[in-house]
């Protein structure tokens, strides 16, 4: 086995040895030298259909014809050859254009090399050769020349091709303007198209400009099999609506995801229908720099050890996933109770680091026989909680849920982890758990209440939770639904004009969570200087600014899109903040702060948690509410609102 991939390495060391002196060969050679090549080729061939020729049709004794004869035939075909192939510029033709047009010219090459040869035969010798003899030839010649063109072309594009890492493609939509792009891409460096999909039966199973044409079910095993990188919707005239739905669809498969514009609407100008979504330069909307850049590496906290994700589907959990992936951990389990994000973030991190052990477990935080067996099964010795739901209005609707999975969840895990005596626990938390105004905020109070009382008597663990704002590009946050309300013509929706929030980005967050964990002396409540709250209306007019459009208000009536104001949704604050109380402390990092904030004693917290259990066993929201409002200080969002306005 060892001998035939030693084997296999040089063999392909030998090929990358002559495809690197063929592509130096080929840039080497001037524009003149090339058509003198191909010139020369034609001749060549031209020549060579004649002796094929005349030795398939020998004269009735067979014998070939004399030498006299094969000098007068060769210097009339050579001369048609060169002449005409000189005046169509065929030895112009470039070769990774020569497709129709090109053999259209070989073949008109070829029926005057057979007529002209025949006449000028009959008027030099008195026909001494049979005009069949010419037309053989003629059929030889076009067949040889097409095959040797395309044969040079294949092998260029591979020499081209191999000095470039390609960006694999699937078309969605086999029609007009699919087939375009698919032989648009055929001969490009840098892009290669693998196949098509289609919803149309009829076009299923058949080939299309050398592509297969594929149904829609089978879009995640293409994308695997062929290590696609993109997906083009290239079907302009279906509705807004259906791109929208695919476009939202095909995102989980990890591919990014293109609407492409008809070729009628590139030449037309229409920028309407030009108006592409372009990724959001995150940092610009921040209004400050990365601070990816800004935060130190984490240390070893986190090498060679077992590691706990909950969540590992979801926007935070992934990141982390990945982000852990760079410090050597020994094995990442990822919890999650959702199988379709479990299943690709698996692929994804197997793909990322194939010598990590990964193991992926379907199930609920909920679940205390599971998770408290998983910890110590797989003698886990840092868990990061990022398990919870998040969307504000949707656990105002569903607080019983939203309180089983946010608050339960997360005493659960908390447990298992101390009585496990894992080294850290570190909680993803939020800004909105700061005087709460809606179930969410309450429920990720009281996460970070039951993981600040196991601090005060954890043993071994070390507790720790983080707190931040909105995570931009995180699935329900606004860059999201600013970018699908800007594709579909608009109106953008603002909850009120002067909402602010603190933002960062995804990999900002991830790596907060890991440094606070290599920070944690236990209890901590880690937050990240993310200096001023931006307006939210700020950002959609800039989303909208750089989508090319312009904002419609009063001082522009004629402007493409407004900003609609829609009035705060239950629960929703109009400022977020992130600290309680006002006594910091300094960490190891200038950007990380520790806050010094106080939290119910065990007794009180024992009895706020069998209220609560009992409130949900029940599916009492108003008892519920009224437990919420006992034992976490809240902020009316009315008043706040009002006063504002």
């Amino acid at each position: 086995m060892a001998k035939r991939r030693d084997l296999t390495r040089v063999a392909n060391l030998r090929e990358r040895f002559w495809l690197t002196m063929l592509h130096n060969f080929v840039n080497a050679l001037r524009p003149t030298q090339k058509h003198v090549i191909f010139l020369a080729t034609d001749l060549g061939l031209a020549a060579l259909s004649y002796c094929l020729a005349a030795t398939m049709l020998r004269g009735e004794n067979g014998r070939l014809p004399t030498t006299l004869t094969v000098l007068t035939d060769l210097s009339i075909i050579l001369v048609v050859v060169g002449g005409l192939s000189a005046a169509l510029g065929l030895n112009k033709v470039k070769l990774n254009a020569y497709e129709r047009q090109g053999m259209v010219g070989s073949a008109l090459v070829a029926l005057s090399l057979a007529g002209v040869s025949i006449i000028s035969s009959f008027l030099l010798q008195g026909q001494p050769t049979h005009p069949a003899v010419y037309i053989v030839t003629g059929m030889i010649f076009l067949i040889l020349s097409v095959l040797v063109r395309l044969a040079m072309r294949a092998t260029v594009l591979k020499v081209y091709q191999s000095e470039n890492r390609r960006l694999r493609v699937l078309i969605y939509g086999a029609g007009q303007t699919g087939q375009q792009l698919a032989t648009a891409l055929a001969t490009d460096d840098a892009v290669i198209p693998v196949a098509f999909v289609d919803d149309d039966p009829r076009l299923q199973s058949l080939t299309i400009a050398g592509l297969k044409v594929h149904h829609p079910s089978q879009i995640r095993k293409l994308v695997e099999h062929h290590d696609i990188m993109r997906i083009v919707l290239a079907m302009p005239s279906a509705p807004g609506t259906v791109r929208e739905r695919l476009t939202r669809e095909l995102a989980d498969t990890g591919c990014e995801v293109h609407a492409l514009p008809s070729f009628a609407a590139l030449i037309s100008g229409d920028t309407r229908k030009l108006c592409e979504s372009h990724p959001v330069d995150l940092y610009d909307l921040l209004g400050r720099d990365g601070l990816d850049v800004q935060l130190p590496g984490v240390s070893d906290t986190y090498a060679e050890r077992n590691i706990l994700v909950t969540g590992a589907g979801g926007s935070i959990g992934s990141e982390l996933c990945r982000q852990i992936c760079g410090y050597r951990p020994a094995h990442i389990i990822l919890l999650d109770h959702g199988e379709h994000a479990l299943f690709e973030i698996h692929r994804e991190l197997r793909a990322l680091a194939p010598e990590i052990k990964i193991t992926p477990i379907l199930g609920s935080v909920c679940d205390k026989p599971l998770v408290s067996v998983l910890i110590k099964s797989q003698k886990v010795a840092i868990v990061l909680h990022a398990a919870a739901y998040k969307h504000v209005p949707m656990v105002e609707e569903n607080a019983i849920e939203g309180m089983r999975n946010n608050v339960i969840g997360t005493h659960v895990v908390a447990n298992a982890a101390r009585d496990a005596k894992v080294e850290r626990f570190i909680l993803v938390s939020t800004d909105k758990a700061v005087r709460p105004t809606s179930v969410m905020g309450a429920s990720k109070r009281f996460a970070e209440m039951i993981t600040q009382d196991l601090a005060t008597r954890a043993g071994q663990t070390r507790f720790s939770m983080v707190r931040f704002g909105n995570v931009m590009g995180s699935s329900g946050s606004v860059i999201p639904l600013f970018a699908e309300q800007i594709a579909k013509g608009g109106p953008v929706t603002l909850t009120h004009a002067d909402v602010t929030r603190y933002f960062m980005t995804i990999p900002e967050a991830a790596r907060l969570v890991l440094l606070a964990g290599s920070f944690a002396r236990g209890g901590d409540v880690f937050v990240l200087d993310m200096g001023k709250p931006i307006a939210v209306r700020d950002i959609a007019r800039k989303m909208i600014e750089g989508s090319g459009l312009s904002l419609r208000s009063a001082e522009n009536p004629d402007g493409d899109i407004e900003i609609e104001t829609t009035g705060l949704r239950p629960g929703e604050k109009l400022h977020e903040e992130l600290l309680i109380g006002s006594d910091m402390l300094t960490t190891p990092h200038p950007k990380i702060l520790r806050a010094q904030e106080g939290h119910l004693s065990e007794i009180e917290l024992a009895k706020a948690l069998k209220s609560l259990s009992e409130a949900i066993e029940t599916r009492d929201v108003a008892l519920l509410k009224s437990i919420l409002s006992r034992w976490i200080e809240q902020t009316d969002p009315v008043d706040e609102a009002s006063v504002n306005e």
